[in-house]
């Protein structure tokens, strides 16, 4: 067994220890009511930035606050210092020692903002430069491509969110997500893991909730099998992109029960009068295996497991090594 899909099946039990660990939220919760932020600036690279598509979906909906992406770049090599008075600032990293990151932190908690890490290193330089730190638990992740920290990330926080606007509906849906994504893990998609074999792109769409989930499995798609693969909302697929889409890239469709699903499950029925080849994971209409809809915002984390499990034995059958993709590592350096 590889790494990467050890580390698959370990998700559901890391999961269910963060969710059943109070103390340390619970204070970073009221931290963050008792600051009441005006914006919200989300914060990471690759994997960990695709946690902050997710959460700012979450806090847009559910905060009802603005959410901005930051760019490092700004602070390291422009040299300029945003104003983030009033901003709750969000840092996602695995590992916690990105330089970019960390500096970009410095430079927030400088600048006025109300610093939250959410972290696997809670002793890592980006923990240290934080007002806040959430640590994931995740434990030692040995392949280079992120998955149980990318998820338990997710949830982290989701927990947060929930906690800041008390919503019962949300924190239930977290606490059945164990289950959850203890049979997601049983979905087979390998339709779609096989198509991806002899594929020269692909694409994965989702919207809404879904979109950080779409954006996460086509980079570890780009990543663990050196395949081009781009993630887009359902709705931005259907303007330039969809020119590039024919039969030979396969299309993944993530879709959750919300106000979001007649925009995917039109793209759907317009992809599939085409004739192109899609695969759609949720919803009645799917052509995946599913464990049926629960909580809108928890359906797309555990949609990464059967996604993960797939890429990872896609890549064994073209004859790589998921564990250490050519060119990558576990912790990249920027500036």
């Amino acid at each position: 067994m590889t790494a990467m899909a050890r580390e698959i099946a370990e998700i559901p039990a890391a999961a269910a220890r963060l969710l059943g660990s109070s103390e340390e939220i619970g204070a970073i919760i009221d931290r963050i009511r008792a600051f009441r932020p005006r914006a919200v600036v989300v914060c990471g690279r690759g994997s960990s930035g695709n946690v902050g598509v997710y959460l700012r979906y979450l806090i847009e909906t559910q905060m009802q606050l603005l959410v901005s992406s930051a760019a490092p770049s700004i602070v390291t090599a422009y040299r300029r210092i945003p104003d983030m008075r009033g901003a709750l600032f969000v840092l996602i990293s695995q590992s916690g020692r990105s330089p970019d990151l960390v500096s970009t932190t410095e430079v927030a908690r400088s600048a006025g903002a109300l610093t939250l890490a959410i972290v696997n290193d809670d002793l890592s330089p980006a923990a240290e430069a934080a007002d806040l730190v959430l640590p994931i638990g995740a434990g030692p992740e040995h392949a280079v491509a992120a998955t149980k920290t990318v998820a338990l990330s997710m949830i982290a926080g989701a927990q947060v969110v929930a906690g800041v606007t008390q919503d019962s509906g949300l924190r239930d849906g977290l606490q059945r997500l164990p289950d959850r994504l203890q049979l997601a893990l049983g979905c087979d998609w390998s339709a779609w893991g096989n198509s991806l074999v002899s594929a020269p792109a692909a694409f994965v769409a989702a919207r809404g909730y879904g979109l950080g989930s779409s954006r996460e499995i086509a980079l570890k798609v780009a990543e663990t099998l050196r395949l081009p693969a781009l993630g887009y909302s359902a709705a931005e697929l259907r303007h330039g992109p969809r020119a590039a889409i024919t039969p030979e890239t396969p299309v993944l469709v993530l879709r959750q029960n919300d106000e979001s699903a007649p925009g995917v499950d039109l793209l759907v029925h317009d992809l599939r009068e085409a004739d192109e080849t899609v695969f759609l994971a949720g919803g009645p209409e799917g052509s995946l295996p599913w464990i049926g809809d629960d909580h809108p915002a928890c359906d797309p984390i555990a949609m990464l497991l059967p996604a993960y499990k797939v890429i990872e034995a896609a890549a064994r059958q073209r004859g790589l090594d998921p564990d250490r993709p050519e060119h990558l590592s576990k912790v990249t350096h920027t500036l």
